[in-house]
């Protein structure tokens, strides 16, 4: 009988840890978070920062601008660790979307971001962290 009780609370050990693995692996891939990069322009560091809440497969957030003014992301995606979303800005009365597209790699996320200018596309390679700060929980 104590076999057979050791036996069940083995297994049931067991299956507690691989739930928790699964949490662990499901969270290691979720881009939910604040994340940041900096990037030059002028001879002067800029901290650059994305945040994105992950819904289902539905992905949301915003992108802060120079004057702070955020930026809401459309047509996120979140599939088989890969991220992919927009950001349209008006500047001088030019629309200028950016399309971003990337990969999650725990709190590392690196992005590849396309815009078009005067019909001529521009690419450029990010690299950001997750921030280790907690998100405000919404009351």
């Amino acid at each position: 009988m104590r076999t057979l009780l050791s036996l069940a609370m083995a297994f049931g050990l067991i299956g507690l840890a691989t739930a928790e693995d699964k949490k662990a692996d499901a969270k290691k891939g979720d881009p939910t978070g604040t994340w940041t990069w900096e990037t030059e322009r002028n001879g002067q560091k800029m901290t650059n920062k994305l945040t994105l809440k992950l819904d289902g497969d539905k992905l949301t957030g915003e992108m802060p601008g120079r004057q702070g003014n955020a930026t809401k992301i459309e047509d996120g995606t979140f599939k088989d660790g890969e991220v992919t979303f927009t950001i349209t800005r008006m500047a001088m009365n030019n629309k200028i979307v950016t399309k971003y597209k990337g990969k999650v790699d725990g709190d590392t996320i690196k992005l590849t971001a396309e815009t078009e200018r005067n019909g001529e596309t521009q690419k450029r390679e990010i690299e950001a962290k997750r921030s280790k700060e907690e998100p405000k929980k919404d009351k």
